[in-house]
This record gives structure tokens, C-alpha cells and sequence, in this order.
């Protein structure tokens, strides 16, 4: 299976379970990878056989910096949803959600979840 992928796609949002999380925005960077057939692509260089890497971008944006979620999985399986939804090319998405400043006390590298969600599951 072929990939589409757009790493490191960062926004500022409210998500989290503790108030102030709800309250101050924090930075959310996503990793998003798409998987499908991207042979008609290639062979007939037309960007209506693939999927618009512009449209992913603003797909994302629009879930992160919208309404806010308690848990980044749900942040990420809304992200993967919309992408099955939006893209029919897609045949499953994986969708990592890194959250940096996460309130966890000492020291660590980073937090996030990822998930890949399948068409017809």
C-alpha cells in the first residue's frame, strides 16, 4: 500500500481533562499517514486521483483547533473518521496526536497516542 503522509502539523487548542487545560491553549502536533493505491496518481499525474495534501491540512486544523475533547484519543479517532468520511481514496489512516506539554510531573520526551483506523470497521 502506498503512503500519503503530513508530520509535525501543529496547532494551539484546549484539550485536556483538567480545567485549566480547558482554559489556556496548549501546542497539539499531529502526524497524519494515509494509506492507498497511488498508481492512477503517478500514471496520469492528476491531483483528482489521490488525495489533496492541502485538504488533509485544513481537515485537521479544523478538528484541533475545534471543539475541545477531554482525551487526545478522542481528539485522534475524530481526526481518523473524518478522514475516512472525506477522502474515499483512503483505505485506512494511521493519526498520531503528540501532546508536548502534557501536565505530567518530571521529565519526558513526549506524549501522544496513535491510532489506525481501517474503511469498513
Amino acid at each position: 500500500m502506498d503512503r500519503i503522509f503530513l508530520r509535525g502539523m501543529a496547532f494551539s487548542a484546549c484539550h485536556g481533562v483538567l480545567s485549566h487545560e480547558r482554559e489556556n491553549p496548549q501546542r497539539f502536533v499531529v502526524d497524519a499517514e494515509l494509506l492507498l493505491d497511488l498508481h492512477e496518481a503517478g500514471a496520469r499525474d492528476e491531483l483528482a486521483a489521490t488525495a489533496n495534501y492541502a485538504e488533509l491540512y485544513e481537515l485537521v486544523r479544523a478538528v484541533v483547533e475545534g471543539a475541545p475533547k477531554r482525551l487526545i484519543e478522542a481528539l485522534a479517532e475524530e481526526i481518523a473518521a473524518r478522514v475516512l468520511d472525506v477522502f474515499p481514496r483512503v483505505r485506512a489512516v494511521r493519526v498520531t496526536v503528540h501532546k508536548p506539554s502534557a501536565p505530567i510531573g518530571g521529565i519526558y520526551a513526549d506524549v501522544g497516542v496513535d491510532i489506525v483506523r481501517r474503511r469498513g470497521r
